[in-house]
């Protein structure tokens, strides 16, 4: 390393790039793109296979996205689901298997502390900034869909 510590921003930002661990982009995005698909896959399955027992088309879709849930909370909690994310990225964070392990993760890491205090206060620390953000953004573009359809 350079001994001077009075580098520049731009000799710093040389200095970081030389030493940083390149990206494999189009492996990531390739292994994104197979496991979500294959989640994805998974859960036109659990649909096909609900609607060949005589479920309607909405009580297949509800009953799969509850199965998904589940087997995205059932995957956190015997840590499989992190190793799955750690190869597949977004792939594995995006569908709603994702968002239950948002909610999983943090719920089992702080158990320890108490159901109040630990798992309550700790369950949307991940979760809860997409919940907000989700909900109000939806809000807003009803409200202007909304005072769109009142003027034509």
């Amino acid at each position: 390393m350079n001994s001077n510590i009075n580098m520049s921003n731009e000799e710093y930002s040389t200095y970081v790039e030389s030493k940083a661990k390149k990206s494999p982009i189009f492996k990531n995005i390739v292994w994104a793109f197979l496991v979500g698909g294959l989640i994805c896959t998974i859960g036109q399955l659990i649909t096909n296979l609900f609607l060949s027992w005589g479920f309607s088309k909405d009580d297949a879709t509800m009953v799969c996205t509850i199965s998904l849930i589940f087997l995205g909370a059932f995957l956190t909690a015997i840590n499989v689901y992190s190793k799955i994310g750690q190869h597949a990225g977004a792939g594995s964070i995006i569908p709603i298997t994702g968002f239950s392990n948002s909610v999983v993760a943090p719920a089992i890491e702080f158990k320890t502390e108490g159901y109040v205090l630990g798992l309550g206060a700790n369950m949307f620390k991940i979760a809860g900034p997409v919940l907000v953000y989700g909900i109000t953004s939806s809000v807003f573009v009803g409200l202007i869909y909304w005072i769109i359809k009142l003027f034509m």
